[in-house]
């Protein structure tokens, strides 16, 4: 060291400590900082324990972890696994503040040790406990069936008693999988992770107080919104607001229902309005189609007798068609209505459900509810058509379709038959039974006696295709006239003689001869051959009266008069002699017929 260097330190002894009593002060405030530090750190570490939930923040994600800062000495890493919901989906995000459980300080690679579901789990039970011991609910998601009841989604998992899921028993448990509802804690087990919830009994509660208030404002007439909550064949139960109520099927709609399922579904909201209440028993009887017009009271004016509709097939039963012309007014048509030709068996013959018919208005009843219909009034009668087609005296040709103990049914045309009656197949045969003369199927020719279309008859006649015997003999047999004929039967009033085929004349026994007789089996015996004289004739009832007796008479006056004639002509006798004994005779012919009207 030099001397001026030596003085100058010499001199200025202060300006030298200077220097050393400031690097002394910047120390101590930067050992004080630090020891600021080291207390805050140290109080971080204290206040940030294993074994809590703490809060922390996201700093970091990558594919496998979730990076989170809690404010320890170092970070933890947590599966990414703990952030994705049941579709895998992430739902954090770098930044956000999330809970977790702080398991241990050391991990594997020197972390400290966190996971997030077991944060959720402890605030989890946490809200159970506080729910089970203030009764207040808790919300869950159903996720599965499982025996004896349903697995609930709390957080943690919860077990729903198949007896607890509703208020009544229902058959379908399948549609509460996936419902999100509230639900009662009825116990739980922390320690084994056990908790029972009970859906039915927070209904319950629920539903008690709706009741009171609906039982407040329940009347007759009071139209209210209502939940379908069972369906059965008859009907559907509704609650109104804490109370059941039954909807009879009949109450559901003026129109068809065949079944209620049809019209309703389990858990739709309805308005319906009280139809009966009774207050001490607590019975509704509700009513739907009530809250509309009655269409029924419109249908005289709006559907007039031989009015046309056009309606759709709603239903189809063995005696006709129940057809739908406009919501809740139905008409039938009845199975005879439906063809003018065809004898149904059923209506599925004609018309089948869901198809579109037009028809007429045959009757209106409003009172019944009622609407006659028919489908074939609105096409052309074949019955007045056969009338102008086959007129009376014509002939036709058709089979034999059906043959009965009164006749034989023909078949004219598709849908027409026509009869003949068995009075009509022969002019002489006794016919016990038309099978004696046709079949089925067998070709019958006949003669149309005439066509009613109002009762739908055609009346046919195979004798008439020829002439009456009973006519012919008639005109070639008049009353004086004699025949020849058979004896065919002998009683004992007279004897009947078979005058032509099929035509018979009865001689009595009066008149088998000019004397008296008492038993015709006497003289005469079947099969003798016999002349008589035809003394009267009843055309309508086929009868001929002959007689022997007047015969014989006849036959001396044809040879008195034949005498007489002789007799004059040669001079022997006069006129007065021959006009007396032509007198004498008469009288005596006359008497003969007198005594006769008289035995009969």
């Amino acid at each position: 060291m030099t001397e001026g260097e030596a003085n100058k330190n010499e001199e200025t002894p202060q300006t030298q400590e200077a220097p050393v009593n400031q690097e002394a002060g910047h120390g101590q405030q930067a050992a004080s900082t630090e020891d600021d530090f080291r207390s805050l750190f140290e109080e971080s570490i204290q206040a940030v324990q294993p074994g809590g939930v703490v809060s922390g923040t996201i700093v970091d994600i990558n594919p496998t972890h979730v990076v989170v800062d809690v404010g320890y000495k170092t970070e933890g890493r947590i599966a990414v696994q703990e952030f994705q919901d049941r579709d895998g989906a992430l739902q954090v995000a770098v930044g956000d503040d999330v809970d977790v459980f702080f398991e241990s300080p050391e991990g594997d690679r020197g972390e400290i040790v966190l996971s997030r579901q077991k944060a959720e789990s402890i605030k989890v039970w946490d809200r159970i406990e506080k729910a089970y011991e203030q009764a207040i609910p808790i919300e869950g998601t159903i996720v599965a069936r499982v025996k004896g009841g349903f697995k609930v989604d709390l957080g943690v998992d919860g077990f729903l008693p198949g007896s607890h899921v509703d208020i009544r028993p229902t058959r379908n448990l399948d549609q509460f999988v996936g419902k999100r509802d509230r639900f009662t804690i009825l116990k739980y087990n922390r320690m084994r992770d056990n908790v029972v919830v009970s859906r039915k009994m927070l209904l319950e509660q629920e539903r008690e107080v709706l009741k009171k208030e609906t039982l407040a404002v329940l009347d007759e007439g009071v139209i209210l919104e209502g939940v379908v909550k069972n369906i059965t064949d008859y009907g559907a139960f509704v609650d109104v607001g804490g109370i059941d109520g039954i909807l009879h099927i009949t109450d559901m709609s003026w129109g068809r229902v065949n079944h209620p399922g049809d019209l309703l579904g389990i858990g739709e909201t309805i308005r319906v309005v009280v139809l009966k209440f009774d207050k001490e028993r607590e019975r509704i009887s509700l009513g739907m189609k009530q809250i509309t017009p009655d269409p029924w009271e419109a249908v005289a004016e709006k559907y007039p007798v031989d009015s046309k509709i056009t309606g759709k097939v709603v239903g189809l039963t063995d005696y006709g068609a129940f057809v739908e012309l406009e919501k809740g007014v139905e008409g039938l048509i009845h199975v005879s209505e439906m063809s003018w030709a065809k004898k149904l068996s059923h209506p599925s013959k004609v018309v089948q459900a869901g198809e579109t018919v037009e028809a007429m208005v045959l009757n209106v009843d409003p009172g019944r509810r009622r609407i006659s219909l028919g489908l074939r009034q609105v096409l052309p009668n074949p019955w007045f058509l056969a009338k102008e087609k086959y007129p009376e005296g014509s002939v036709i040709q058709g089979p034999v379709r059906n043959i009965t103990d009164f006749g034989v049914f023909v078949g004219v045309e598709e849908g027409i038959d026509g009869l003949i009656h068995i009075s009509d197949l022969d002019w002489t045969k006794k016919i016990k039974h038309p099978s004696e003369l046709y079949k089925k199927g067998d070709m019958v020719e006949a003669k149309v006696l005439g066509v009613d279309p109002q009762v739908e008859r055609f009346s046919l006649g195979v004798k008439q295709l020829t002439m009456d015997p009973w006519e012919r003999v008639i005109n070639e047999h008049p009353v004086g006239s004699r025949v020849h004929g058979e004896v065919v039967r002998v009683l004992d009033f007279g004897v009947f003689v078979r005058i032509a085929e099929g035509v018979e004349g009865l001689i009595h026994v009066s008149q088998l001869s000019t004397e008296h007789v008492d038993k015709p089996s006497s003289l005469c015996q079947v099969g003798d051959a016999v002349e008589a004289e035809v003394v009267n004739i009843d055309v309508q009832e086929h009868k001929i009266g002959l007689s022997i007796r007047a015969l014989k008479k006849s036959e001396e006056r044809e040879e008195l008069e034949s005498y007489l004639q002789r007799e004059q002509e040669a001079g022997r006798f006069s006129f007065e002699t021959i006009l007396n004994e032509e007198l004498k005779l008469d009288r005596e012919s006359r008497g003969g017929r007198g005594r006769e009207r008289n035995r009969r």
